[in-house]
């Protein structure tokens, strides 16, 4: 991209921002009670994508169709402008955790965008609704400065992130060649700070490793050791834990399997 297309794109997507256009949009996909963990929403899943971001995804020149596996919807969108191009695969999920209402805040609710003190509250304002909402933006922003992207997209939205993506895995192997690309940008993960954009490069996909502490006899997480820990009683809990964990990492920094440490 030039750098005069480079600054348009950049005016484009700060005016989308600034002009309360992306607030309108994440208002209406916020408003949509897509709760993954609740069986009653179901039919809200297949709604989001239907009637929210696959006109998003058309209006920029994909080709948009719904997929299905296991019982899950999937939307996939592709725009396709040069086989020789590089292709980009993008990420993202229209799912979200239970609302429980009844736990926000007066005034707040999960099913409205409500701005307070500089922040926007609604569920899935970050996660992640809001992160596809403005990469989408962003394409936009894109097509609209030069008519191009320059690269040939592909865009996964899935609706079962937060039940652990039941089906994501089969569907990516039944359909190897639709989603074969030169790039993946999963757009789901956590910032470093709130204040500053965070990009993690290099992710080969990953196991989940699930310790057994039997002196607790209970299933525990990493990222809760140190407060299961001091909530035992036992400071050094977690820190005998991470150094068993630390014994049984292999040379090409992979983790042993079997045992009993």
């Amino acid at each position: 991209m030039s750098e005069p297309d480079r600054d348009a794109a950049i005016a484009k997507a700060e005016a989308y921002f600034d002009s309360g256009d992306l607030r309108a949009d994440l208002a209406l996909r916020i408003c949509m009670p897509t709760e993954s963990q609740n069986p009653e929403r179901t039919p809200i899943l297949t709604d989001y994508i239907e009637a929210e971001i696959r006109p998003a995804f058309e209006a920029l020149g994909f080709s948009c169709r719904k997929l299905s596996q296991d019982g899950w919807p999937f939307l996939y969108a592709e725009r396709l402008e040069d086989e020789a191009r590089p292709t980009v695969l993008g990420y993202g999920h229209g799912d979200v955790v239970r609302g429980l209402a009844d736990g926000w805040e007066e005034g707040l609710s999960p099913w409205n965008l409500v701005e307070r003190d500089g922040k926007w509250f609604g569920r899935g304002t970050a996660d992640n609704k809001g992160q596809h909402s403005i990469n989408i933006g962003a394409l936009r922003a894109v097509l609209e400065s030069r008519g191009r992207l320059g690269f040939n997209a592909k865009y996964l939205i899935e609706m079962g992130e937060e039940k652990i993506s039941p089906g994501l895995r089969k569907l990516a192997e039944n359909h190897k060649e639709l989603f074969r690309s030169d790039v993946l940008i999963a757009s789901d993960g956590p910032r470093l700070s709130a204040g500053r954009p965070t990009v993690f490069l290099g992710s080969r996909g990953r196991d989940e490793l699930r310790p057994l502490d039997r002196r607790a006899q209970r299933w525990t997480s990493f990222g809760q050791l140190g407060r299961a820990a001091f909530r035992s009683g036992n400071p050094t809990r977690a820190c005998d834990l991470e150094h068993r964990v630390a014994e049984r990492r292999n040379p090409d920094s992979g983790m042993a399997a079997g045992g009993n440490s």
